[in-house]
């Protein structure tokens, strides 16, 4: 086959027939197909699509570029996957609560991509620590400690690891068939016999379209249960950051804070034990949803989960005290301001989609696959909608490299947070859940 003639038909929006798409998929993992072709294959797919045997037929062609993860425990394997947002890093508070309360998180996660940040990059903020396990270390790190997050190896939908990287600098990362075919082909691979999805939807999703989101949620479900995962999914809010920070070494002081006194009102806790509750229903650990959501944030409070987050740290080379030390463990920007209102009134909108590019500008993700990531960079203190200001109230503070960057970055603070003298109320956490 070329490759050549593929993009061609897929340009053209003629479907492929699954040799082709088998064919193509190997010529990722493998190399044959060059990085200019999967960016032109890419680009056709986000135009064009591939419809839903296409779609499938793709997801499973990139599952099986690499191995398979069988396990053999005494818990059911679950795992969750977010579309992407800003200030997300539920993952890194749900995986360790779900190993608290008895079940496995293989849990295979990417890096920042487009404007939304990545739990890979997130969890490198902690000195020492490696995304990059071996299967055998992997594999180690859930048996002994119940969860870890890694990379997509060499070992794993190798095809996804190389067109992920690709989509991110090409433009391409809203597409509904690509986005399910990464996220799917990793999750089967890893051997999760339950996954929850978070969908995002508002200013700083990657689909911000609320009948996008849910094309993407059915798509999604409708593929992993065909492939014999059950899956859930709860779209839920992306119009402000789910945390208060954007940025690696930041948003890992979020989930510290979070894993050490379970902040009950917060929404990184309260998305956290939603989408736990409902992989503990689905892994037969509680009899309901609500019944798990509640035994998440009971571990969460008593210490248990924070407990796990430790071990699976160290166990990933990270330093063993990092749960008693984090504070002096996590890199700090040299330079820190304030970016402060210019006008009274209420905080009635937040366009998440500048904030985190504005994050990358400082430093904190990538333009091109090369670029290294500052994981001290980025905001903290950001505003939540409906909060009250008046003229020097601080909108949020910016962490920079330089003093260059921070100034430069106050302007673009104020002109993604929006000010008015009217606003009704915040949008609710979780819109819906699609099974």
């Amino acid at each position: 086959m070329d490759a050549r003639q593929i993009i061609a038909k897929v340009r053209s929006a003629r479907s492929l027939d699954h040799a082709e798409i088998d064919w193509f998929a190997k010529g990722l993992a493998s190399g044959l197909v060059t990085d200019a072709q999967a960016g032109a294959f890419a680009m056709a797919v986000c135009l064009n699509g591939l419809g839903e045997p296409g779609r499938v037929a793709l997801t499973e062609a990139m599952r099986d570029t690499g191995g398979h993860l069988d396990w053999t425990l005494d818990g059911p394997v679950v795992d969750k996957h977010s579309t992407g947002g800003v200030g997300d890093c539920t993952s890194l508070v749900l995986a360790p609560a779900l190993a608290a309360c008895g079940a496995y998180v293989p849990m295979i996660s990417g890096r920042g991509l487009g404007h939304t940040g990545g739990t890979l990059d997130k969890l490198e903020a902690i000195p020492g620590l490696r995304t990059d396990l071996n299967a055998e270390r992997f594999r180690a790190a859930v048996e002994t400690v119940g969860c870890a997050i890694v990379g997509a190896s060499g070992d794993i939908a190798p095809a996804d690891r190389r067109l992920y990287a690709i989509r991110d600098v090409t433009a391409t990362v809203d597409s509904i068939d690509l986005i399910t075919a990464s996220i799917l082909s990793k999750k089967l691979a890893a051997g999760a016999r339950a996954l929850v999805l978070d969908v995002k939807i508002g200013s700083g999703a990657i689909l911000p379209d609320p009948t996008e989101a849910e094309a993407l949620a059915r798509a999604l479900t409708e593929t992993a249960n065909g492939a014999g995962c059950a899956c859930r999914a709860l779209l839920t809010d992306m119009n402000q950051p789910l945390a208060t920070s954007l940025g690696n070494a930041l948003e890992m002081q979020e989930v510290m804070t979070c894993l050490s006194d379970g902040r009950a009102d917060g929404r990184l806790f309260k998305l956290s034990c939603a989408l736990g509750g409902e992989l503990l229903h689905m892994g037969g650990l509680a009899d309901t949803p609500r019944e798990g959501a509640s035994r998440m944030a009971a571990r969460i409070a008593e210490g248990y989960a924070a407990t796990r987050f430790g071990k699976m740290v160290a166990a990933m080379g990270g330093p063993v005290d990092f749960i008693d030390n984090w504070a002096n463990r996590l890199p700090a920007a040299p330079v820190v301001i304030d970016a402060a209102a210019d006008r009274a009134g209420i905080v009635d909108a937040i366009d998440g989609a500048a904030l985190g590019r504005l994050v990358v500008d400082l430093g904190g993700g990538r333009r091109v696959e090369t670029d290294r990531v500052d994981p001290s960079v980025g905001l903290s203190a950001v505003v939540s909608l409906g909060t009250h200001v008046e003229p020097g109230a601080r909108l949020a503070r910016i962490h920079a490299a330089d003093r260059h960057d921070a100034e430069a970055a106050v302007g673009a603070v104020r002109a993604a947070i929006s000010v008015s003298e009217d606003f009704d109320r915040a949008p609710e956490l979780i819109h819906g859940r699609i099974a």
